[in-house]
């Protein structure tokens, strides 16, 4: 796996998602100018130009300051592209977080966050472009990490449906964590397998396809009794 990649997802240790999650819920603030600076620099080098193609000296050059001053806070590249993915999917978090709120009902708040995450990391300039060109190395990356990328996106979901539990939206009998990973599980591949039926840039048509698909799994599972005559 190319390194800037491997770089988002490192065995045996945190990932830059959740990472990025911690920082979200724990509303973590970048208060060093210069390293902000680079951040900002840097975002915009690996967006026009693609990180593979992108050096530390550009970065340096973009945000007006030496080379050295970069290392001193990114020990190397492929720090520093952890660092501005980790920050995207943070604002990722944030965002997703600000948009549900608009939205009265919680089919409503579902329907609105699964479009919104969808256009928010599609049409990312940085992340969406790694979904594009590289997306065999991103989905080797969610395979070979034990699953904790998709782990920590459910955990989130799970949280909100967890409050809508407490808030008497939906039936203390769901199981929030089941209907978090499916819901998860939907949204991971529409990012990174193209669909022939369902338009990912269509946010009505996404919209159509949660309220028929994913608000029902809102409900409590009730499993269905065997026909009788049917054991032995």
């Amino acid at each position: 796996m190319e390194p800037a990649l491997s770089a988002l997802m490192t065995p045996g240790s945190e990932s830059v998602l959740e990472r990025a999650y911690t920082d979200a819920i724990e509303r973590v603030d970048d208060t060093d100018e210069t390293r902000a600076r680079i951040l900002d620099a840097a975002y915009e080098q690996f967006s026009r130009m693609g990180i593979q193609r992108s050096t530390v000296e550009d970065v340096a050059r973009r945000a007006g300051v030496s080379r050295i001053t970069v290392y001193r806070r990114f020990t190397t590249k492929d720090v520093l592209v952890e660092h501005v993915v980790r920050r995207e999917f943070r604002r990722y978090f944030d965002q997703f977080l600000i948009e549900i709120r608009q939205a009265e009902t919680v089919a409503d708040r579902l329907a609105l966050g699964f479009v919104s995450s969808l256009r928010a990391i599609r049409r990312n300039p940085l992340i969406g472009a790694l979904i594009a060109t590289e997306p065999d190395l991103l989905v080797a990356s969610m395979i070979t990490d034990g699953g904790r990328t998709l782990a920590t996106v459910r955990q989130f979901v799970a949280g909100q449906l967890r409050r809508e539990q407490r808030a008497g939206a939906v039936s203390s009998g769901l199981d929030t964590d089941l209907a978090a990973e499916l819901m998860v599980r939907v949204s991971a591949s529409f990012l990174m397998i193209p669909s022939h039926i369902v338009d990912v840039d269509d946010d009505e048509q996404l919209t159509a396809v949660a309220r028929r698909f994913l608000v029902p799994m809102l409900e409590p599972f009730v499993p269905v009794p065997e026909p009788a005559g049917t054991e032995g």
